[in-house]
């Protein structure tokens, strides 16, 4: 076998993607947050996840828009496109461009221009309970994602057909 093969390409740079940012999101959820609310003040817990979650937020933009261009390619490549009107198909890839858009929204629309100001404004006020509410939103987002990756993988390879 020889040349460039843009299918393997493609499905590689979609599995990467996928791995640097739900790994990262797992990371966040299950390392990070617990971590900064074990801390003894208060205002101090938003303030280290914040500072440190913002250095993986720009790796999470970037793995985010790479997922969604290889997926959209794959589905193109293969066309794939019934596959979101299969039975067998449908809840994993409809899950995938949901939990995708969910993440695109967050990263470059809300997070910037909306979260990061209420969020803010609510730890003044009740800082414990904005570090829960965050964590909260993570534990459902990862999740969703999880749940959807497994679907995925299960699905691509025929494991939903019974």
């Amino acid at each position: 076998m020889s040349g460039f093969n843009d299918f393997a390409i493609a499905r590689a740079l979609h599995v990467f993607a996928v791995l640097i940012w739900i790994g990262g999101v797992a990371f966040v959820t299950l390392v990070l947050l617990p971590a900064c609310r074990a801390l003894s003040e208060p205002a101090g817990q938003l303030e280290l996840f914040e500072r440190l979650e913002h250095r993986f937020a720009a790796i999470a933009r970037w793995t985010v828009l790479l997922a969604g261009a290889s997926g959209l390619w794959l589905t193109w490549r293969l066309d794939a496109w019934s596959r979101f009107a299969e039975p067998a198909s449908w809840w994993w890839m409809h899950g995938m461009v949901i939990v995708w858009s969910l993440f695109a929204v967050m990263l470059f629309i809300l997070e910037p221009f909306v979260l990061q100001k209420l969020f803010q404004a609510q730890a003044r006020k009740d800082p414990l309970g904005t570090m829960a509410r965050i964590q909260r939103v993570h534990v459902v987002l990862l999740t969703a994602s999880l749940v959807v990756v497994l679907g995925a993988v299960a699905g691509s390879h025929g494991g939903w057909h019974f």
